[in-house]
């Protein structure tokens, strides 16, 4: 597809398969990225043959966040528009997988942190490497959650593992993923994408079904006592105070 290169889809049997392709920053999300991600979402919304996606990345790790320079560069003065906008890109990538009109699947492989872990947050269902490395790691950089972090942290794993995580810093394997209820399945590192593709296209084996039955799912079962996008938008300014604080 054109762009940069840093996002491919191709969809196969009913399936569509988006990896993140920037492995030489360990796929941290750019504002550019992050863009390229909501366009191939919507172009897998735009097709009836895609009954389900899978979420992938190259490289030794899932997504290591947002872009350390794109931060720093944030920081100098987060309510500036243009870094207003480019934070709210990568943000917006995320929750627009989460609203994808299929079921969606993350497969994980080496590191997830901070906005990568939202990544892998926003899907259905997540395969994870049994050596993967899961950390929320907003607060090792000094800087404060965002695009809706706890809601949808604590939504799958429940309070007291979400403090764990999110504000105490605590990392976890596949394995614990999977005792939390932060993932359903851990196996081998090599064994992770083939999982998930093969989930994926039982799903997809009936997109129409499919379409309507996971839009009834997020309705009844994933909402919490404050919405995704509220917490997306509550979080912010404690996460522009704090990227300001970092960059003085």
């Amino acid at each position: 597809m054109a762009g940069s290169g840093e996002v491919l889809l191709e969809v196969d049997g009913g399936v569509a398969v988006v990896t993140l392709n920037a492995p030489d920053r360990r796929n941290a999300l750019t504002p550019g990225m992050a863009t390229e991600l909501i366009a191939t979402f919507d172009e897998v919304d735009a097709r009836a043959d895609v009954g389900a996606l899978v979420i992938r990345a190259v490289g030794k790790s899932f997504c290591a966040g947002g872009d350390i320079a794109t931060l720093t560069s944030a920081g100098r003065d987060p309510a500036a528009p243009d870094a207003f906008e480019g934070m709210g890109q990568i943000y917006d990538s995320f929750y627009r997988l989460g609203q994808v009109r299929v079921p969606t699947v993350a497969a994980v492989r080496g590191s997830a942190v901070g906005a990568g872990m939202n990544m892998l947050l926003a899907a259905d269902l997540r395969i994870v490497a049994r050596d993967a490395r899961l950390l929320c790691g907003f607060l090792r950089r000094g800087m404060h959650p965002g695009g809706g972090h706890f809601v949808i942290l604590s939504r799958l794993i429940g309070r007291e593992a979400a403090a764990a995580m999110a504000l105490f810093g605590e990392e976890i394997n596949g394995d614990k993923a999977v005792e939390l209820g932060l993932a359903w399945e851990s196996v081998d590192d090599a064994a992770v994408e083939d999982r998930a593709l093969e989930l994926a296209a039982r799903v997809a084996a009936d997109p129409e079904l499919a379409r309507i039955a996971v839009g009834n799912f997020r309705k009844e079962v994933v909402n919490g006592a404050v919405g995704w996008d509220v917490a997306m938008q509550s979080e912010r300014p404690a996460q522009m105070w704090s990227m300001r604080r970092s960059a003085g």
